[in-house]
């Protein structure tokens, strides 16, 4: 899709002051930015960012003879005029975050009430390379700043002389009104490999008007073709941007999810047809176009892709719901709170669920999609209601739960949520969830059942039990199925979505420990020569025909059809922490160690075993990269994993929205089955 026909749409704010510009950058412009960074950045000290500073540097750049078609730093979180494509200058290894009570927002149709109007944070920082990251604290008008000196810090080094950025150690205290999220590093020489993975990861960094906004999905010199693996892609930033949180650096992963909320605003049309208003990009790229009227100028665009470019023009549903995940761990890890409480970002939050609460003709809480919507993008057999959209769709709502800021406007929509989880949780434990014994009582089931008490309520028939799983199912241990539709339940073993059922407690803590038992029983199927396999087991012979149209990229044990991809590391890395078993995921880590550097990094690898690098499979692959280093870092500082997954709502489980308790119609089926579900 040409960027001529990209158009930016207003539809998105409630009000015309918050219309955004299209991403765009004039380079004429950037040049006259160095005045304002020299207002921000000292010489690597600590400097006190205060509102005056930041007004004075947005009035010389209105006062700018150049027309302001970017503003910049999109740090300055409550500066909302304009799209904030622009940067004053980059600082790597430190993130400037400053939440300014501006007049701008005296102006805006905020969701959230106007409270403590005269309160802001403040964010103390130390520039330069061995600094801290962020220390937030909370402070009102009136009272007496509490000063950190240079020389304390530089004393606390001596002191104690492991303190290093290469990796780090987060402790998470609670402080009043605001999370207070104290980062101290501790010394470790990084290992060659991971030297090696954070150059690589470093030069797949894209940048947009000077700041960087993403990581292109794979960056190989050699390739000639790169197709769309040059652009930055949502799903696949994720593994990127945890890596760089946990280092310290927030300024990237602020910019990406700024900038893919500007993307969600823009009008997309595939042959006369719009998609949900919702909708966000399934990936960008930054484009240079000459600037109209001028000789020798030029200016980037960000050109998005919805769909309308991709194999099979499939929108990708999981791009709105990881955009959630992220945008919680960014708060989470960073401490900086004021990105969720924008009233954009609040805005963006509530078009995607919009998106996905919308009522239809479905009977079930799950999401039904389309086949290639996910991470799997090609025909799979998927369609319907796949567990990994229903696993991050989970993870979302109870993201949004967090975020989202409850007055008037949105109570209906919390409601909603909090309904939708208690349904979901429900629907997807009582029947996604297959061991021995539930798979002996799919056995005994009877068919043609017409009646609300029916114990085979989907009608599913005995013959479709598969005859790999009667001798594959443990004893111990079981999984979430990967569909359940009507008279079919699809048997394979779909790892992000079982892991994902882990992260976010939509599993039972007994079906979380199931599936890691599952995983270290048949560690040779799941893990083999390199982790680990996207499903099990593959399509073959005339299901691989009928189900995929005999796809030639997806051939049995390749790909999406049963492939190895590295990248799913760092997931399986969180789920074991979080159930208190690490041993299982440094085991895998230390397989793909041996591999992974020597191989050039790929996407992916084929065979049963996966022993052989993927026959399609791009080199360099930054998600592979961004995975390992994210695992690494995970392991050396579990106490990260608990900023990035769920614990069990005990509230959520006792909700029941049915109402059937005022009715002897019929009984409430999940009454009836809470003993079971409630373990």
């Amino acid at each position: 899709m040409g960027i001529s026909t990209m158009k930016p749409c207003c539809r998105i704010l409630t009000s015309s002051f918050f219309r955004f510009q299209i991403p765009r950058c004039h380079h004429l412009v950037t040049d006259n930015f160095s005045i304002c960074r020299s207002k921000l950045i000292h010489d690597r000290k600590f400097h006190r960012y205060s509102h005056q500073d930041q007004i004075l540097c947005l009035r010389r750049l209105i006062g700018s003879n150049q027309k302001p078609l970017c503003v910049a730093n999109p740090n300055w979180c409550q500066t909302r005029v304009f799209s904030g494509c622009c940067n004053v200058g980059r600082y790597r290894g430190v993130s400037v975050i400053t939440n300014v009570a501006s007049d701008v927002r005296h102006h805006s149709t905020s969701v959230e009430g106007h409270v403590n109007e005269k309160g802001f944070e403040r964010i103390y920082i130390q520039g330069g390379i061995n600094a801290k990251p962020l220390v937030v604290e909370r402070i009102e008008e009136g009272v007496e700043l509490r000063e950190k000196q240079v020389v304390e810090e530089e004393e606390e080094v001596k002191e104690n002389p492991s303190l290093e950025v290469n990796s780090s150690n987060v402790n998470i205290g609670n402080s009043k009104g605001l999370g207070e999220a104290e980062v101290s590093t501790r010394k470790r020489e990084l290992s060659r490999i991971e030297k090696e993975a954070w150059r690589i990861l470093n030069d797949s960094i894209v940048n947009y008007c000077g700041s960087p906004v993403g990581t292109v999905a794979a960056n190989n010199p050699s390739d000639k073709q790169p197709l769309n693996y040059d652009q930055v892609f949502i799903r696949d930033f994720v593994p990127s941007a945890l890596a760089f949180l946990l280092k310290g650096e927030g300024e990237i992963v602020r910019n990406f999810l700024l900038h893919t909320l500007q993307l969600q605003s823009w009008e997309k049309t595939v042959d006369c047809y719009s998609p949900g208003q919702g909708l966000m990009p399934a990936s960008f790229k930054v484009r240079t176009v000459p600037l109209d009227g001028s000789n020798g100028a030029f200016e980037e665009v960000l050109d998005p892709d919805f769909g309308e470019s991709a194999i099979g023009r499939v929108a990708p549903v999981d791009s709105g719901l990881w955009w959630i995940i992220l945008l919680r761990a960014y708060g989470k890890i960073t401490g900086d709170y004021s990105l969720q409480e924008r009233v954009d970002i609040q805005t963006g939050i509530k078009l995607i669920l919009n998106l996905c609460l919308a009522d239809g003709f479905d009977m079930f809480p799950s999401l039904l999609v389309t086949d290639g919507s996910c991470m799997i993008d090609r025909r799979m057999g998927i369609h319907g209601h796949p567990l990994e959209i229903q696993a991050l769709f989970y993870a979302a709502l109870r993201s949004s739960r967090e975020m989202l800021t409850v007055d008037d406007g949105s109570k209906n929509l919390v409601r909603a949520v909090n309904n939708r989880l208690s349904a979901l949780s429900f629907h997807i434990r009582e029947y996604y969830w297959v061991d021995m014994k539930k798979i002996n009582e799919i056995y005994r089931y009877k068919t043609e059942e017409y009646s609300t008490d029916a114990i085979n309520k989907f009608n599913i028939y005995p013959d479709q039990i598969p005859s790999w799983l009667v001798d594959w199912i443990p004893d111990k241990g079981g999984y979430l199925i990967g569909n359940l539709q009507p008279a079919h339940m699809d048997f394979r073993f779909f790892t992000l979505g079982n892991l994902w059922s882990i992260v976010s407690s939509l599993g039972t803590p007994r079906q979380n420990q199931g599936i890691l038992n599952l995983i270290e029983a048949k560690w040779d199927d799941l893990m083999g020569h390199m982790p680990m396999k996207i499903c099990y087991p593959a399509l073959e012979y005339d299901e691989w025909r009928i189900i995929t149209g005999s796809d030639p990229k997806n051939t049995p044990w390749s790909y999406h059809n049963g492939g190895s991809w590295p990248t799913l590391l760092w997931q399986f890395t969180l789920a074991c922490i979080k159930m208190g078993r690490p041993e299982l995921a440094e085991k895998a880590v230390a397989l793909a160690e041996k591999r992974l550097s020597e191989d050039q990094w790929p996407e992916y690898y084929d065979t049963r075993t996966g022993k052989f690098i993927g026959k399609q499979s791009r080199l360099y692959q930054t998600w592979t990269v961004a995975g390992f280093l994210t695992s690494k870092m995970l392991l050396e500082n579990p106490e990260m994993a608990s900023l990035l997954t769920w614990d069990e709502d005990l509230e959520l489980l006792e909700t029941c929205i049915c109402a059937l308790s005022n009715t002897s119609r019929k009984k409430c089926s999940r009454r009836a089955a809470r003993s079971q579900i409630l373990i």
